[in-house]
């Protein structure tokens, strides 16, 4: 509740100094201290001015054709490179047939399109500026109820930009970044105050992160997103959909932070791994769903630091395939609210890691564990005992962080069967499931 009050109050600020209008949506960027007359920024409250030269005199530029074409009628590109930058500030279906590409020779954002009602397909767009200070990007979009399809995004800092932009639809475009370290590309999509979008079967690759921030009720699915830094991470975004995805060589594939009614269903993470590595992970998150996912080779599996985060909020986590993981489950500050049901834990190292040592407030029922030691005499395909999960020696590691250095070292290994053998403490019970599943389920991802 403290940082809603903080928004609150920081908008009711830009409000009584005539900042920003009080029957309109809210204007800004990411908070990162940029004038607000910055000139080329992409700042969402003002026109993008019309670029009065092209960016390269080896090509034909490609605003005049833009300027010519009639308000809602067709252009087609011929296959050959057009000059950027330009501006579409009116109803226009831009084709470029899947062979037209339009260049910014490496100055500024390429394309801008303030307009409604428009589509974009069939094109390359390359070559924007390296300036995080101008958000120098392939495509800034500012309309509403745009087609963005088929295109490519290439040697752009920043891919797709839709600031305050609703109901368009992102869709089978490949994005990539220019060739910096992980830390200094362009995120390859990012929306910013943009409502109800649909961002369907993209490919992001080498980019930095995919934002929602601020955003609302969007649809995110079958995308593909490969060695990037965050493949997914929403901020103060609420009731958005996942669905379908494949996420692989991030440092993290999906992270809910701040954010409210997230519905994370069917999505394949993959080796998201490294200091910082987790599959999918919750900060300060509430009332989100995880349903019939696959997370399999990641430092981290699922991470819940303070979820959930509202008084009387859940975290359901259902039918998952939670693998080969470092830490299946970790919890940073354990909160009630959390049901675990039905997922299959396999071959992790440790199935569940908690940071602090309480008691377990989480609920976990009717889960598979690879490493559960009782009996099914009654062939219900439930255990006839619960299962129960100690730490031992493990909480050296779990509870010390830098300890964690030498978690599989061979003396901790030593010491936690020690632990084990003849107890000199009491363990901490991680994880009582008072019905087990005996046998694997079928048919989990």
């Amino acid at each position: 509740m403290r940082k809603w009050l903080l928004a609150a109050l920081s908008f009711g600020a830009l409000v009584a100094f005539g900042q920003i209008d009080a029957d309109e949506q809210p204007r800004g960027d990411d908070a990162m201290g940029k004038p607000q007359n910055a000139p080329s920024w992409g700042a969402s409250w003002e026109p993008t001015p019309k670029p009065t030269a092209p960016a390269s005199s080896d090509a034909p530029w490609l605003q005049p054709l833009i300027d010519a074409a009639p308000e809602g009628g067709i252009l087609v590109l011929e296959p050959k490179r057009y000059a950027g930058p330009a501006v579409i500030q009116k109803k226009l279906i831009v084709d470029g047939q899947g062979k037209a590409v339009i260049d910014g020779a490496g100055k500024g954002t390429v394309l801008t399109l303030e307009a409604s009602d428009s589509v974009l397909r069939g094109v390359t767009v390359t070559g924007s500026g390296d300036s995080h200070n101008t958000d120098d990007t392939c495509l800034n979009v500012r309309g509403h109820r745009n087609v963005i399809e088929g295109n490519v995004f290439e040697d752009c800092l920043f891919g797709v930009d839709l600031k305050q932009a609703n109901d368009n639809q992102v869709r089978k475009n490949r994005v990539s970044s220019k060739q910096r370290s992980l830390g200094l590309r362009g995120d390859g999509l990012r929306l910013w105050y943009s409502m109800n979008n649909v961002v369907e079967a993209n490919e992001f690759t080498d980019v930095r992160d995919f934002v929602v921030w601020y955003s609302n009720g969007n649809v995110i699915r079958n995308n593909v997103g490969r060695r990037g830094r965050y493949s997914l991470h929403f901020m103060f975004a609420q009731h958005n959909v996942v669905e379908g995805n494949h996420f692989e060589d991030n440092s993290v594939g999906i992270y809910v932070m701040y954010t409210d009614g997230v519905e994370i269903r069917n999505n394949t993470i993959v080796r998201s791994q490294g200091a910082a590595g987790m599959g999918i992970g919750f900060k300060e998150a509430s009332n989100s769903t995880l349903e019939g996912n696959s997370i399999v080779y990641c430092a981290i599996g699922i991470g819940s630091d303070l979820s959930p985060f509202e008084p009387d909020s859940t975290i359901t986590i259902r039918h998952n395939r939670i693998a080969y993981n470092g830490v299946g489950l970790s919890f940073i500050g354990e909160r009630e609210g959390t049901t675990v049901e039905g997922n299959v834990f396999e071959g992790n190292l440790d199935h569940v890691a908690q940071a602090a040592g309480d008691q377990p407030r989480t609920v976990f029922t009717g889960n598979y564990w690879d490493d559960y030691q009782g009996f099914d005499r009654d062939r219900n395909a439930v255990g006839d005992t619960p299962y129960e999960l100690y730490a031992y020696a493990d909480r050296l590691w779990m509870e010390t962080p830098a300890a964690r250095f030498f978690k599989n070292a061979p003396l901790m290994e030593a010491l936690d069967f020690l632990e084990r053998l003849a107890p000199f403490s009491s363990p901490t019970l991680l994880v009582k499931d008072e019905a087990p599943r005996f046998v694997r389920p079928e048919g989990m991802p």
